[in-house]
C-alpha cells in the first residue's frame, strides 16, 4: 500500500512538473514571438503575419492568442503594429497609463481562463501622457482624475530617485502593475505561484520603436 501510494505522489509530482515545463515554454515563446516581432518593426522588415481573408475565415471559429498586452491608449503604441501581429495572436487592452481595475483584470482573467494564454505584457511608453499629468499636476478634471490618483501612488517609489522623474514614473508604474497582476487573487495569483503564467513589465521608445523588458 505504501509503494502504491509513494509511486501515486510521485505520478502527481511529474505531471505537476511536466505542466509547468510546458506553460513555461509557451510563456518563453510567447515573449520570444514579440522581441522578434518588435525586431521587425524596428528594422522596418515588418512581414504582417495572419492578416489575410484566409486568416479572418479561420479566427472565425475561434480565438487562440498567444499574448495578453495591457498597453496604454495612446495612438502611437499599437500593439498589433509594433509587435509586427496579426488578427487573432493578441488579446489587447488599452486604457490610459495601461493601469488596471476589476474590468481589467477581468478581461485578463478571461484570456488566461478560457482562452488559455500564459504571457502577460504590462506595456508602458515613453513619454506617457497620463503619468506625466500625474507627475506635473497631482490631479485631472473630469473623470480624468480617476487616472491620476490610480497613478499617483508610484511617485513615492520613485521620489529622490535619480534621472528623468517621468521615465522613472512610467518605468515604476508599469512594476506596479505587474504587482498587482501577480497578486490579484484567485486566478492570476494561484497560476503565478504555480510557475503557471509568466507576466512582464516592458517600455516602448517613441523615437526608435523600440520595445524593452523592464527587469
Amino acid at each position: 500500500m505504501k509503494r502504491i501510494s509513494v509511486f501515486l505522489i510521485s505520478l502527481i509530482l511529474l505531471v505537476f512538473i511536466a505542466s509547468a515545463a510546458v506553460f513555461a515554454y509557451e510563456a518563453e515563446d510567447a515573449r520570444q514571438k514579440l522581441i522578434e516581432g518588435n525586431k521587425r518593426y524596428v528594422d522596418a522588415k515588418m512581414i504582417y503575419p495572419n492578416q489575410t481573408a484566409l486568416r479572418r475565415s479561420e479566427i472565425a471559429k475561434g480565438q487562440h492568442p498567444f499574448a495578453v498586452i495591457l498597453g496604454c491608449s495612446d495612438s502611437r503604441v499599437p500593439p498589433e503594429i509594433i509587435f509586427d501581429q496579426g488578427l487573432g495572436d493578441l488579446f489587447v487592452i488599452r486604457v490610459a497609463g495601461n493601469i488596471t481595475d476589476n474590468v481589467v483584470l477581468g478581461s485578463i482573467e478571461y484570456a488566461v481562463e478560457h482562452l488559455g494564454v500564459r504571457y502577460i505584457m504590462v506595456l508602458g511608453h515613453e513619454g506617457c501622457g497620463a503619468v506625466e499629468a500625474t507627475v506635473k499636476e497631482g490631479h485631472a478634471p473630469g473623470h480624468i482624475d480617476c487616472i491620476v490618483k490610480a497613478i499617483r501612488p508610484v511617485l513615492k517609489k520613485i521620489k529622490n530617485s535619480p534621472g528623468d522623474t517621468l521615465d522613472n514614473a512610467v518605468r515604476a508604474n508599469v512594476l506596479s502593475v505587474v504587482a498587482q497582476l501577480k497578486s490579484s487573487k484567485p486566478i492570476l495569483a494561484e497560476l503565478f505561484k504555480k510557475g503557471e503564467l509568466v507576466i512582464d513589465g516592458a517600455r516602448y521608445d517613441l523615437e526608435d520603436g523600440d520595445v524593452a523588458i523592464i527587469p
